[in-house]
C-alpha cells in the first residue's frame, strides 16, 4: 500500500510526472524558438510560470457556475495522471495493469478535453463558449483516428492490455515496422489533443483571446496548465510503449533514460510539426482528420489484421 501510495503520488506519479511536464514545456519551447531562430525561454521559465500563476488572485466571474469552474482544473490533472499508471514506461510492466487496460487509458484522456470543453461552457463567456465548442468540435475530428491507431498494434499483438502490447512487440521487435503509418497518425492525433499549431484553433489568442481559459487565472489556471504539459508527457509515453517498443527489456535504469529519450524526441516531433505548419481553419482541421487521418488509420488496422492472419 506505501509502495502503491508512493508510486502514484512521487514517483512515477504526480512529483516527477509534473517536473518531467516542465522540463518537456521547456525542450518543446526552446526548439521551437531555435527553429524560428529566436533564443527561447530559459530552463526554469515553466516552473516560473506555473509558480507565478499560483501567485495570482482567482477571479471568477459572477455569471460562472462556480463550483465546476473550481473543480475541472483538478479533474483535468487526475484524470491525466490516473492513466499514466496503466502505461508502462520503462518496463514492459505497467504499474496497474488488466486485460481491456488500453481502451481505459484512451478514455481517461478523453476526460481532459472534455474538462476544457466544460470549463468554457460553464464560463458563460463569449469567448470562452466559442473557444468551449472549437474543443468539443476538433475532439469528434482526431479522437477516432487515435483510438484506431492504437488498436491496430493491439490486435496484432493480440491483447487488449498495454503491457501485454509492450510485451509482445519487446518479443518481436520486428513487427513495430509495420506499424509505422499508425505512428504518424497518433503523432498528428496527439498534436490535435494537446490544441497545437496547426490545431490549435480553440484557443487562437488573435481571434477569441484564450478560448475555454478566457476567464481562468490564478491557481486554477495554472493547474490547466500543468494537465496540458502532463498530458503531453504521458501522450507520447503511450505513443513510445505502442510504437517505439525499445529498452522495455533492458535494466531499470538503462530503460528509464530510454524512456525519456524517446519521449523528448516525440516532444521535438510535435515542436517540428507546429513550426512547419500555419493555423487551420476548424473546418479544415474536421475535414483533413476524417478525410486523411482515418483512413490511413483504417489502412493501418487492415495492415496488422493481415500480418496478425500471415503468422497465426
Amino acid at each position: 500500500m506505501g509502495y502503491a501510495l508512493f508510486s502514484i503520488l512521487v514517483f512515477p506519479g504526480l512529483l516527477f510526472l509534473s517536473l518531467f511536464g516542465m522540463a518537456a514545456e521547456f525542450a518543446d519551447r526552446k526548439l521551437y524558438a531555435r527553429l524560428q531562430n529566436r533564443v527561447g525561454p530559459p530552463w526554469y521559465q515553466p516552473a516560473a510560470d506555473f509558480i507565478k500563476l499560483l501567485s495570482k488572485e482567482e477571479i471568477i466571474p459572477d455569471d460562472a457556475d462556480h463550483t465546476i469552474f473550481k473543480i475541472l482544473p483538478p479533474v483535468a490533472v487526475a484524470a491525466v495522471l490516473t492513466s499514466s499508471i496503466y502505461i508502462p514506461l520503462w518496463s514492459r510492466n505497467a504499474l496497474f495493469s488488466f486485460e481491456g487496460d488500453v481502451i481505459v487509458v484512451l478514455y481517461l484522456l478523453t476526460l481532459p478535453t472534455l474538462s476544457f470543453f466544460l470549463a468554457g461552457w460553464y464560463s458563460n463567456s463569449l469567448f470562452a463558449t466559442l473557444g468551449a465548442v472549437r474543443v468539443l468540435t476538433q475532439l469528434f475530428a482526431y479522437e477516432v483516428p487515435l483510438f484506431m491507431s492504437i488498436l491496430g498494434p493491439a490486435i496484432m499483438a493480440g491483447s487488449w492490455s498495454l503491457s501485454g502490447v509492450a510485451s509482445f512487440y519487446g518479443a518481436h521487435p520486428g513487427y513495430w515496422i509495420f506499424n509505422l503509418p499508425g505512428f504518424v497518425v497518433a503523432l498528428v492525433s496527439l498534436q490535435g489533443k494537446l490544441e497545437r499549431i496547426p490545431f490549435d484553433i480553440p484557443e487562437a489568442e488573435t481571434e477569441i483571446v484564450g478560448g475555454s481559459f478566457t476567464e481562468y487565472s490564478g491557481r486554477l489556471l495554472a493547474f490547466f496548465r500543468l494537465a496540458i504539459d502532463v498530458e503531453m508527457v504521458v501522450g507520447a509515453s503511450l505513443l513510445a510503449a505502442v510504437f517505439l517498443p525499445f529498452g522495455l527489456g533492458l535494466p531499470a535504469g538503462a530503460g528509464f533514460v530510454i524512456w525519456i529519450l524517446k519521449v523528448l524526441i516525440i516532444v521535438a516531433l510535435l515542436a517540428v510539426f507546429r513550426t512547419v505548419m500555419a493555423r487551420l481553419r476548424i473546418d479544415q482541421m474536421v475535414e483533413f482528420c476524417w478525410k486523411y487521418l482515418a483512413n490511413a488509420a483504417v489502412f493501418q488496422v487492415l495492415i496488422d489484421l493481415l500480418v496478425k492472419g500471415m503468422v497465426s
